[in-house]
């Protein structure tokens, strides 16, 4: 056997051989791929996201499957008759029958994963764009995953377990938990705030009973805002939502709270709560309801409340960057209109089916909604409140998020 000692000399020695005759130097690293953005669309019944142009034209770049497990999972909860039993009470509940298989999802900062929730799994999944491999898996307490939000440095992703009613916050790119902090019944919408020093959350209670009558509002469990600081993950504030609804005269409106959006100073607070065609505006500073506005109702809605998509009549609301426009979107009413922040009066109505979210395009232009009844996602102009181009997607688009992705890439 050669001794070691000799061995890591003549190494040493050859080494400071090769550089001395400039035959040898240690590579760079290799640059980081260029990278451009876009808009992912989940497409919640069958599994895919489809990735678009995030303004203009928002034309279609190619699709992604975010299921690549889909065998492996459905085995383990057919072996499992808990598991199975709140997998068909999603699937027949919020699924509308269907398996929801993408509720939310954020890329990773180096653009090369895109982070999945995926309700009927119960998980957060991280795919690689390349290949379209599971990179990590993390399931969530409970047996239903539902909205997230990234943190503006991108480095975690929160995650509401919506029957745990828990949040969880990942690392983006390990899946590791770093902190996770309890709920209200039923955690919805998650959202950073102060630059990520804080995290608000909205509980929405029950929304998958029949129970939906104003007067049996009481079974509907515990709604609250729930804010936690991101370093400790300590609750430091709730806000129930009834009492202040209440004070401001508008005891017949629910506390859940659904969508939500902070003026740009992150002042005031604007939001839609279940069953109510309308927006209400909240002041953080004083922590009082300041205004609630009606909106238009499309007479053909039917009024048995007990018919809308999880109890949310009005689901989805964006902001424009300068402030001064919100876009609100008419789920169960069919429409989308660009209101103006000053007055909260509505603009024109745009004619949509079944629109389920809205975000802001990457221009800033636009107000970008899903229409999860017509399997699209229209573009609306702040300026005009016309829409100005619709593109086709998967089956039941519901979250639309602007993400970015290698330049050049295509589907795998």
């Amino acid at each position: 056997m050669v001794p070691l000692v000799p061995l890591k000399r003549l190494a040493a020695a050859a080494l400071v051989g090769l550089l001395a005759a400039g035959a040898a130097t240690v590579p760079a690293a290799a640059a980081a791929p260029a990278l451009r953005q876009v808009m992912f669309v989940g497409n919640n019944w069958d599994g895919t996201v489809d990735v678009i142009e995030p303004s203009g034209g928002y034309s279609r770049i190619g699709r992604l499957s975010v299921i690549p497990d889909r065998a492996q999972r459905l085995t383990e909860i057919y072996l499992n008759p808990i598991k199975l039993a709140f997998y068909l009470g999603v699937q027949q509940g919020p699924g509308e029958g269907h398996d929801q298989l993408v509720d939310d999802m954020y890329t990773t900062p180096a653009g090369d994963a895109l982070v999945v929730s995926r309700p009927s799994f119960a998980d957060v999944v991280a795919i690689d764009l390349a290949t379209g491999a599971l990179r990590w898996r993390f399931p969530v307490s409970g047996f239903r995953s539902d909205h997230m939000a990234v943190s503006p440095d991108g480095r975690t992703v929160a995650v509401s377990a919506s029957t745990g009613n828990t949040v969880h916050v990942l690392d983006i790119v390990t899946g590791r938990q770093v902190g996770s902090f309890a709920t209200g019944d039923k955690p919805h919408e998650n959202i950073y705030t102060d630059g990520g020093r804080y995290l608000w959350n909205s509980s929405i209670g029950e929304v998958n009973t029949a129970l939906d009558a104003p007067w049996l509002d009481f079974t509907k469990g515990d709604r609250k805002i729930t804010i936690a600081d991101t370093s400790t993950f300590s609750v430091v504030k709730t806000v129930d939502m009834r009492q202040r609804l209440d004070a401001f005269g508008r005891r017949d409106l629910s506390d859940a709270v659904r969508p939500a959006v902070f003026s740009p100073d992150e002042s005031k607070l604007y939001f839609q709560v279940s069953f109510f065609a309308g927006l209400i505006e909240y002041d953080v500073t004083t922590d009082k309801i300041l205004r609630v506005r009606d909106m238009p109702q499309n007479p053909a809605t039917d009024p048995d409340r007990t018919t809308w998509v999880n109890d949310s009549r009005h689901h989805g609301l964006s902001i424009s960057r300068d402030g001064a426009k919100l876009c609100v979107a008419g789920t169960m009413d069919d429409y989308v209109t660009v209101v103006d922040r000053a007055t909260l009066n509505p603009g024109p109505l745009v004619t949509a089916i079944k629109p389920y979210w809205a975000t802001v395009s990457a221009d800033g232009r636009d107000c970008v909604i899903s229409e999860a009844g017509a399997d699209k996602v229209t573009a609306i102009s702040f300026a005009t409140g016309r829409a100005v181009a619709s593109v086709g997607v998967g089956d039941h688009p519901q979250r639309v998020r602007i993400g970015q992705i290698p330049s050049g890439w295509t589907a795998p």
